[in-house]
């Protein structure tokens, strides 16, 4: 299951610099541990803060509990915790998108110069499932 995370950093500032460095330097440690382990998929920084988005890939949410835990700055961390779904529309579940192409391909083009039709697949949410 995936899960879409946002932590903040809430750092005291008057922390010596020395524990900051030492609790930082384990805390690269783990993130490459939960990575090497196929948990931590993607990890993005929100530039100017102390914050990222990370994406997790774990069987549940008390999978993801003990990978969050895990981490050394846990206990200052502001969490917030997106558990996502499958959407019937996602573009690389159609095969849609610059990853489906073999490399050097590039857009197909019908005999009149518009683009030849996508392939056969829903083309709008369903009923019920939020777009």
């Amino acid at each position: 299951m995936e899960f879409l995370v946002h932590i903040e950093i809430v750092w005291p500032p008057e922390t010596p610099v020395e524990q900051r460095e030492e609790v930082f330097a384990r805390e690269l440690a783990q993130g490459q541990r939960l990575a090497a382990a196929g948990q931590l998929r993607r990890l993005w920084r929100i530039p100017g803060r102390w914050a990222n988005w990370s994406l997790y890939d774990v069987a549940d949410a008390t999978e993801l509990h003990a990978c969050l835990t895990s981490l050394p700055l846990h206990p200052w961390m502001d969490i917030t915790v997106h558990p996502l779904a499958a959407h019937p529309n996602d573009p690389r579940a159609l095969g849609l998108g610059p990853e489906a192409q073999p490399p050097g391909a590039g857009t197909t083009y019908a005999a009149t110069g518009t683009p030849a039709a996508p392939p056969a697949g829903p083309t709008h949410p369903t009923q019920g499932d939020p777009a």
